[in-house]
């Protein structure tokens, strides 16, 4: 049985479409790509972080539950960088977004807080709500998060769509970086 959809409309711009479209499938690279979904991102949802995450999940079968993230694209480099590590226990939100794939939004100072041990710097930033979005192979495992992070304490639910919408479209070029990965890890 489908889940059903919430009524609304989500719009984007159709310049933004436009350049969407064309743009991303011609990106050199996940960096091109993604520059042009945070030029989007901030024009809709204004300022803010964009994030991107690889997902090293637990060994299965392995007693570790532990969970290895890897910042691989960052909207502010200099306060988030690229190459970054971080390691998740299985939290709730471990087992929502990274296990069941499922969309976290979280709100406010204190469900950061609760969220993340870096909660003091993204609200240094001004940063006080989040969107965490699975990106998940066909088998249904996430293997990156797409995380936007903006000044607004409550999303709307056209943001969280709109948020959802450009995670679905960076997948693919994430999805090629990931693979790269992967095969790099099986080389060595």
């Amino acid at each position: 049985m489908s889940e059903a959809l919430p009524d609304g409309v989500v719009t984007l711009p159709l310049p933004v479409c436009i350049a969407l479209c064309r743009e991303l499938p011609r990106a050199a690279d996940l960096d091109a790509a993604m520059r042009r979904v945070e030029s989007v991102r901030q024009a809709l949802l204004g300022d803010g972080l964009l994030t991107v995450n690889h997902v090293q999940p637990p060994a299965e079968g392995g007693a570790n539950d532990t969970i290895e993230l890897q910042r691989i694209w960052s909207s502010r480099p200099g306060d988030y960088p690229v190459a970054g590590r971080k390691t998740k226990t299985l939290t709730d939100w471990t087992r929502q977004l990274l296990l069941r794939g499922e969309v976290f939004v979280g709100e406010g100072p204190a469900v950061l807080a609760q969220v993340f041990d870096d909660h003091r710097r993204i609200q240094s930033m001004g940063l006080q709500a989040i969107v965490n979005v699975p990106l998940l192979r066909q088998d249904g495992r996430c293997f990156a998060t797409f995380n936007v992070l903006g000044a607004r304490t409550h999303w709307r639910a056209e943001e969280c769509a709109q948020i959802e919408l450009l995670a679905a479209l960076a997948r693919p070029c994430v999805a090629l970086h990931d693979a790269r990965l992967r095969a790099e890890a099986l080389a060595a």
